[in-house]
This record gives C-alpha cells, structure tokens and sequence, in this order.
C-alpha cells in the first residue's frame, strides 16, 4: 500500500477514449498488486448516480448555472465520500472526469466565469485536487462519429459546443502542463496504454 494515495483523473470531449484507457490502467495496477478505486462524475456510487440521471438525461429546459451547480453539488459528494477516504487509506483513485471537465464544458462551453468556476471548484473539493490528469484529445468531427446516434443531454448541444470544449481543454493543460498530460486520441488503444503506462509509473 501506498503510504500516500495518488488521484489521478481522466479527461476530454465525449468519444475522445478517456474510459477505455481508465479501465486498462485499472487493471494494469491491480494486477501489480495496487489498492485501485475506479469512480467517475458525475455519477459516483450514492447520491451521485441520482444527480448523473439529471444531468444527463433531463429533458426540460437547465440553466448553464444550474447544471454547473449540480456538477459542483456531485463533486462535493464524491471528493467528502469517496476520494478524500480512499486518498488518505493510500489507495490509487481513478477518476473519469473532474474539476477541468467543469471548467472546459461550463466554462469555456456555456461561456460561464472561469475564475468563478475556478473558486466554486476549490470550495466542493476542499482544496484536493488531482496529482496527475490525462488528456485525451481528438478532433470534434472524430468524437461526434465516436458517440454515434444516441447522445445524452451534453453530447447533444452541438458541433460548435463541442469545439469549445475541446479548445478549452488545450487551453487548461497549456496553463498547467506539469498536472495535465495530452495524449493524442487518434492513436491505437495499445499505443496510448503504453504512454500512460509511461507516465503514470513516473509518479508511483
């Protein structure tokens, strides 16, 4: 067991591969003998999944403040429940979606204030924020052929939504380059399995 757990989260557009690479991880430490925790947001076990139904799957009219609200009500959840407990028992959380995905698709997406993203963030996380990001970029028209006919309320809001998000992610890992690592998506599961190997083993 780690003395320290680790939480590292995965990020970017809808399509972009993100849980499939989680889930490899996943396996890969646990089968070296790591104490892994697999979660995801919104939608952690609890609560969450109530407010993911919502988020998701509403189909009434949902305010760009309110939908950021309830993403933020699911992450205070998730991180006082789930991550914060299985960080301090040295276990490795692994995190489909986090704080950047609010700051891409509220932020730079709905146009909301970052730094008022920035603040609400600090505030449902308690200040614990990821040792380590992975970003899993690909191009818009890939990510939409990847999701396919049966989108969700957010795939749903349209190609020039989806661009801005994805500009928004470039936009958050060149501010913090040291925590939020790009991959390119349009390479295969294999080869960026093995990048995030590379990377990951970097901080263990």
């Amino acid at each position: 067991m780690l003395k320290k757990g680790l939480f590292i989260t995965f990020e970017g557009c809808d399509g972009c591969g993100k849980t499939t690479q989680l889930e490899l991880l996943a396996k890969y430490l646990q089968d070296k003998g790591y104490d892994v925790i697999v979660t995801r947001e919104p939608g952690a076990k609890g609560l969450g999944e109530k407010l993911r139904e919502i988020l998701l799957n509403y189909d009434g009219e949902v305010s760009s403040n309110c939908e950021s609200f309830l993403f933020l009500a699911d992450r205070a959840q998730h991180i006082d429940t789930i991550i914060k407990p299985a960080i301090e028992n040295g276990k490795i959380v692994l995190c489909d979606r986090h704080i950047d995905s609010t700051a891409a698709y509220q932020g730079y997406g709905r146009g909301l204030d970052l730094a008022r993203i920035n603040y609400l963030n600090e505030l449902a996380t308690s200040g614990v924020k990821p040792d380590l990001t992975l970003l899993f970029d690909v191009d818009t028209e890939t990510s939409m052929q990847r999701v396919g006919k049966n989108k969700d309320r957010m795939e749903s809001a349209g190609i020039e939504f989806q661009e801005k998000v994805r500009k928004g992610y470039l936009e958050l890992a060149k501010n913090e380059p040291q925590r939020i690592k790009i991959f390119d998506s349009r390479k295969t599961i294999e080869q960026l399995h093995q990048e995030v190997l590379a990377i990951v083993a970097a901080i263990l």
